[in-house]
């Protein structure tokens, strides 16, 4: 209805055009929007007042001009001026009926649309370090890019899902350091486990798998380990300085068997993770490992690309990306003194591939704690030739997690903190998938479990999924009843909703595809989530106050067909945002 209404402007704007009264070369882009009170309309536009200053006119006196200049149309009843010059358009009944038609044929397709013309997006999210299962914080970042990227998916883009492993580095050769020194405890050695190391359970677990696969392979005596290591005080330097000599050593000590244990460590968690997702639905398309930027000589191909754009320069050693070119508040370190690589200089390469790979549209789902990267990201991935416009970055708050009111602290360096796994396994994926969603990404998000068990109407997904459940029950009763529903009389029947509960809930169906491509399109999945629990309450409020197997077999009908239309926009919805759609409850 929306592209009809603009269709109509654009044909009142192109007749005041051939009549002098507009600017033959006047642009501009029709907005329509739904009306928040009935008596307003269905539907209103600011066009007049978007283009009034142009066309020297008063917006409301513009409006009275393209309102006479409207082509007619069967599916509106009156046009009316509104405030300074809104145009509201008030639809008749049978246009929004329709919409029930439209669903009951796409079925699992309604709300699809071609917005996104095949573009091919790239859309990277959790990407936690493999140091330790997914934790609580993570499953929202999980459930968000997974849901995104459905969206996106059924609006036309071409999207490709992606992990990126962040399998070198500092924090990994902590995790070797860590697993291996709980593999020798595990020999008999005594060994003083260092502050920063990695003290979860997990640790224990695949050490001991490691013990069960290579047995005493690297064993070394615990005095051996730690000799002239600096000692641990109080503070965090020396626990720094503490647990980087220990990796040095591990890998004096190890040397090619320190491969063996850095790989082995991350294989296990990693497999973890991966059926962790899997479990919750989550999906990638590729898992993108940091260390083949390494193997391929990818940072180096990187660098040259910002070196062909003059935009890497040296001072005191080290090789400098001029990001400040690019609106960053300084320049970034891609090469150290000590002809090491930086974290930003992989992140540089790994956003050169994803460009290589034919990425148009890229989105980096990160945590709200990494918003000062942004920046940085953002001008190399300009200085490397894409329009910084087509780079996304939403910043996901981790959430937080209470139970009977009282917070639950989490660290995954000593291993106190709810992982994903053990929330799935509490509340269901059902319940995590839409609390993650329901709330704005970059918004504070306060996980309530007591709630998120709960089986009452307090509950939003247990609210959603018992409006599905209802229309399933009332058609299991039609069966008892020994009747039959009819779709095609009830569609020629439509007519027979008039009641005001009844044209509630079609506007609300007409919404979906709006909804769809605006979640899609601002990468938004709160937007579906809020959607479909108004249309839960539009549904549940009509099934309290009229009843739908009547003898009248029209009315009967219409009132099947209209909430089967709901029930099916209620599962598409629910199956976006990774949650089941139970029959019975």
């Amino acid at each position: 209805m929306k592209k009809h209404l603009q269709q109509l402007i654009n044909g009142a704007i192109k007749n005041l055009q051939d009549s002098g009264k507009l600017a033959a070369d006047l642009t501009v882009d029709i907005r329509i929007d739904r009306t928040r009170d009935p008596k307003h309309g269905d539907y209103a536009s600011n066009v007049a007042l978007m283009i009034a200053k142009s066309a020297e006119l008063k917006p409301r006196e513009l409006a009275e001009l393209l309102i006479a200049k409207l082509p007619k149309s069967s599916n509106v009843t009156k046009v009316e001026i509104a405030g300074p010059g809104f145009i509201n358009f008030f639809i008749v009944d049978t246009a929004q009926q329709n919409i029930v038609a439209q669903i009951l044929t796409d079925k699992k397709t309604f709300g699809h649309s071609d917005i996104g013309q095949g573009r091919r997006v790239h859309i990277e999210f959790v990407s936690a370090n493999p140091t330790g299962p997914l934790h609580v914080g993570h499953g929202r970042g999980a459930a968000y890019g997974s849901t995104a990227a459905n969206l996106l998916a059924i609006t036309g883009y071409t999207v490709h899902r992606e992990y990126y492993v962040n399998d070198a580095g500092r924090q990994m050769d902590i995790l070797t350091v860590s697993l291996w020194l709980r593999y020798l405890e595990s020999c008999g050695e005594k060994i003083k486990f260092p502050s920063n190391g990695y003290k979860g359970d997990y640790i224990n677990d695949i050490a001991n798998d490691l013990k069960a696969k290579h047995g005493n392979k690297f064993q070394q005596p615990a005095n051996k380990i730690f000799q002239n290591i600096p000692e641990e005080i109080n503070d965090d330097q020396s626990k720094e300085t503490h647990i980087d000599a220990l990796i040095a050593r591990a890998k004096e000590l190890l040397q090619d068997n320190y491969e063996i244990v850095h790989q082995f460590g991350t294989n296990k968690i990693l497999d973890d993770i991966r059926d962790d997702l899997a479990g919750f639905d989550v999906h990638y398309d590729e898992w993108f490992s940091e260390k083949s930027l390494i193997q391929k000589n990818e940072i180096q191909k990187g660098i040259d690309a910002l070196r062909k754009g003059n935009y890497v320069y040296e001072k005191n050693g080290a090789l400098w990306f001029r990001s400040t070119k690019f609106g960053d508040e300084k320049d970034r370190v891609l090469i150290r003194e000590n002809g090491q690589s930086t974290y930003f200089a992989s992140d540089v390469a790994y956003h050169w591939n994803k460009l290589q790979r034919g990425s148009q549209i890229v989105i980096d789902v990160l945590g709200a704690d990494h918003h000062g990267y942004v920046a940085r990201v953002r001008a190399a991935i300009e200085a490397l030739g894409l329009d910084h416009n087509a780079l996304h970055v939403p910043l996901v708050q981790f959430a937080i997690l209470y139970r009977h009111g009282q917070r639950v602290q989490m660290s995954t360096r000593s291993g106190e903190f709810v992982t994903l796994r053990q929330l799935r396994e509490e509340v269901g994926n059902d319940a995590a998938r839409y609390f993650y969603i329901m709330r704005k990404a970059e918004q504070h998000m306060d996980f309530d479990l007591d709630l998120a068990k709960s089986k009452t109407n307090e509950n939003p997904v247990y609210y959603i999924q018992y409006a599905h459940a209802r229309i399933c029950s009332v058609f299991r009763q039609l069966e008892e009843k020994d009747l039959n529903f009819k779709e095609e009389d009830g569609l020629k029947a439509l007519s027979h909703l008039n009641s005001n509960y009844e044209k509630t809930l079609l506007t609300n169906l007409s919404c979906y595809p709006e909804v769809i491509k605006a979640a899609a399109e601002n990468l938004e999945p709160h937007q579906l989530a809020n959607y479909l629990r108004n249309l839960a309450n539009s549904f549940h409020v009509y099934y309290n106050a009229q009843q739908f197997i009547v003898d009248d077999s029209a009315l009967r009908n219409a009132r099947l067909c209209l909430i089967a239309a709901t029930k099916q926009v209620i599962a598409n919805g629910l199956s976006l945002l990774g949650v089941s759609a139970p029959e019975v409850m």
